[in-house]
């Protein structure tokens, strides 16, 4: 028998999503309907409880957005069927918020980009510098992942920066990197490192538009902010 056929009718996930709606279901019953499994001594919303608690002992959803495949696979009752379904959901959450960008949306706003990556960005516990190439409307050319740094820094190379900017003939320009810290407030590294990335691109032609840094479900953007 399923372990989550012994629990209370009640309390059955699925049997609660039919009658009543997924909208119904707490976070620990929608992950308890993914893992569709416990362990021995374990049933499946204590296994959904573990994954779910924060360092503080908190439950919280967004504990999940900090596992890797590696501490998944730690935590006993979670296989590599169970931890892979569980980052293939988390990634198709990231993928599904990028839904309404497509090859019309004009990124002249910070409002738009922040919106394009602030849940890719926004749980990551290192530092990403991605660049976005555009064109003269302001429209993506593509995306590229320049650097991945430490927790509190992200190395940035004009000259790698130019060299992709040139080979895909964009006119503009845009950096995004996000904080670990969940403050979007620009370091002093930060501000130097946009401006020889500003001055580098008038020399060649090509003019940085604007830095944007995500923080925890808010952003700064160093051009509105003056600070470029």
């Amino acid at each position: 028998m399923n372990i989550i056929e012994t629990l209370p009718k009640e309390e059955r996930p699925y049997e609660k999503c039919l009658q009543y709606g997924t909208e119904t279901l707490t976070d620990i019953e929608l992950l308890a309907v993914i893992l569709r499994t416990g362990t021995k001594g374990c049933n499946v919303k204590e296994l959904a409880v573990k994954l779910l608690k924060n360092e503080d002992g908190a439950v919280n959803v967004l504990s999940l957005t900090h596992l890797t495949l590696e501490q998944l696979l730690e935590i006993n009752g979670v296989g590599k069927v169970k931890a892979i379904q569980i980052l293939c959901v988390l990634e198709l959450a990231k993928r599904i918020s990028k839904t309404s960008f497509n090859d019309t949306t004009k990124y002249n706003t910070s409002e738009v980009i922040a919106g394009f990556y602030m849940e890719q960005l926004r749980h990551l516990e290192q530092e990403q510098l991605y660049v976005m190439f555009l064109d003269t409307k302001c429209k993506l050319i593509k995306d590229k992942l320049i650097s991945s740094g430490t927790v509190n820094q992200s190395l940035i190379s004009p000259r790698e920066i130019f060299i992709e900017a040139l080979r895909c003939n964009c006119v503009n320009i845009i950096l995004v990197h996000n904080h670990p810290s969940g403050d979007p407030a620009p370091s002093r590294e930060d501000i130097k490192s946009t401006s020889r990335v500003k001055n580098a691109g008038k020399i060649i032609g090509i003019r940085l538009l604007d830095h944007i840094i995500i923080g925890d479900n808010t952003y700064c953007s160093l051009n509105e902010s003056g600070q470029i």
